[in-house]
């Protein structure tokens, strides 16, 4: 996401009633102190029914990611990223920004304002995409040098203009043939599958329209028209907002004027304000705030003229700052555990913002731990995040109802039991162990799990990198070393005793069982 949600935004620290902390700040590489005397060990029974009532559980939070922008596609190390999180997750989309940014050649005008397009460069970022398996959720930003109303910067590294077009007409023109290229080059029954967003966040400062709201409807209104005027079956939406925001009075505007609209999207991070998303000052901790957020737009998609609408998040985090010792540690195993059993049933798709590191909002990388937004960092290091959804795509397709707080229990195609348990803590606080017993009925006889883990011990690299000094540019010796030691370790077995099982969960930990 955009770091730019500047110094308005941060998040008050807020606390879960059910959580066990001291005040000691826990230390960046996550590695545990032991813990104190006083500390007594958490403790959880978990009963699993294996015939209670359940639903379809569709892996909505790994079927997108969002990455830097189009051009850095292009990259051999941004393409060797994408295939391992694609391996790892089986994911169907990408997102970026700026398809229309100047360092693609798309659009230029000769002498006498005539466009001229050129989609050499865009036919490599999107031939790239599609050879590894994913499809592109194009965002249609940002507005190219010649076509602005004014030369208006965003911050980012790359610069990129957020200004109005100059002239409306020119702009549903560069959809039209933006949209009639795609179409002629892959074909419509291969391009009806993709989505087209039109902008990003224009309520913050990616847009320089005045008033904003009104003139994004005008830049969608002319995108919309634009792209179904090519093929009807093209989908199209918005308003792509950050916080939450606009969602209701967009669906409102669209059904009133009747402008084509195939789903909505919009974007929350764990750590914005409620102030920003709720226009409140309650306190909302960030273990809650993305499913807060996804219940608040759900029930406005729900009470709008087009109660039908997927809802697409087309990002999220759980910090839309750098922030180590969140999105580079294992925190983000519990969090992420925790998120999607909390949004379960409130939204079609959300795309986790980033599935790499190849990512130059800031500028150029300057060393592996910054708290990037992405699964990889640089080297190609799978960081927690990584092996979190590693674990996590193997849930089944169907969530058995249970009562745990900290579980996600499902059932495989095959009929299996897949759990998810975790150890919850925000970043800040030092946790004390859980010991989770989870009772299975009707588990009798010799019955076996296989327990796979993601902690300070199992799949993070962080306490080698601490060993090694936290070298800024580790050498290839060193960044294969560190890709070692992020590797999974296999699962451990171990045996229900009486169709109870008992499970150790460090603070931070997350397991996933797998019964037999």
């Amino acid at each position: 996401m955009d770091t730019t949600r500047l110094s308005a935004r941060f998040c008050a620290a807020a606390l879960c009633a059910f959580i066990v902390f001291d005040s000691l700040p826990r230390a960046r590489s996550q590695t545990q102190s032991p813990i104190p005397a006083h500390f007594a060990a958490l403790a959880e029974t978990i009963e699993v029914d294996p015939a209670a009532p359940s639903h379809p559980f569709p892996h909505y939070w790994e079927q997108m990611f969002g990455s830097g922008r189009a051009i850095l596609s292009l990259r051999d190390s941004y393409r060797r990223d994408l295939r391992e999180v694609k391996h790892a997750t089986g994911f169907e989309y990408v997102r970026f920004h700026a398809i229309f940014h100047d360092e693609l050649g798309l659009y230029d005008e000769d002498s006498t304002g005539k466009p001229i397009y050129n989609f050499s460069y865009v036919d490599q970022v999107y031939d790239g995409l599609l050879a590894n398996g994913v499809r592109p959720f194009v965002e249609l930003s940002f507005m190219p040098k010649k076509l602005a109303a004014q030369q208006d910067q965003h911050v980012f590294w790359y610069h990129p203009i957020v200004s109005p077009p100059k002239d409306w007409a020119k702009w549903s023109d560069l959809i039209s043939h933006f949209a009639q290229h795609l179409v002629d080059r892959y074909g419509i029954d291969e391009v009806s599958h993709w989505y087209f967003e039109v902008w990003n966040e224009p309520n913050l400062d990616f847009w320089t329209g005045e008033p904003k709201e009104q003139t994004y409807y005008q830049l969608y209104d002319s995108a919309a028209r634009a792209l179904k005027a090519v093929n009807l079956r093209l989908r199209v939406g918005g308003p792509a907002t950050a916080q939450a925001a606009w969602v209701g009075r967009f669906i409102g505007h669209c059904a009133e004027s009747r402008v084509p609209l195939d789903f909505v999207s919009t974007h929350a991070y764990a750590n914005d304000t409620p102030e920003d998303i709720f226009g409140t000052t309650e306190p909302i901790p960030r273990t809650q705030m993305i499913c807060r957020a996804a219940r608040k737009i759900h029930d406005q998609v729900l009470s709008s003229p087009r109660p039908d609408l997927p809802i697409i998040w087309s990002e999220y985090n759980a910090s839309y700052k750098n922030e180590p010792d969140v999105t580079d540690s294992v925190f983000m195993g519990p969090w992420l555990a925790d998120t999607i059993r909390q949004c379960d049933g409130l939204a079609d798709m959300m795309s986790y913002w980033t599935f790499s590191d190849v990512f130059e909002e800031q500028g150029v990388v300057k060393q592996p731990l910054y708290g990037g937004y992405g699964l990889m960092a640089e080297g190609g290091i799978p960081k927690p995040s990584f092996n979190a959804f590693k674990l996590l795509h193997r849930l089944g397709k169907r969530r058995i109802a249970e009562d745990s707080p900290s579980a996600l229990v499902t059932r495989r195609d095959n009929n299996t039991l897949e759990m998810a348990i975790w150890n919850l803590f925000l970043p800040e606080e030092r946790g004390a162990p859980k010991t989770v017993t989870i009772v299975v009925k009707g588990f009798t006889g010799r019955h076996h799990a296989l327990i796979s883990r993601v902690d300070s011990t199992h799949g993070s690299w962080l306490s080698a990198y601490d060993a090694m000094g936290q070298p800024v540019s580790p050498t290839r010796k060193q960044i294969d070393e560190l890709r070692h030691a992020a590797q999974l370790p296999p699962p451990e077995v171990q045996y229900f005793q009486n169709g109870k099982l008992t499970v150790l969960l460090p603070p931070q930990g997350l397991a996933l069982i797998e019964m037999h």
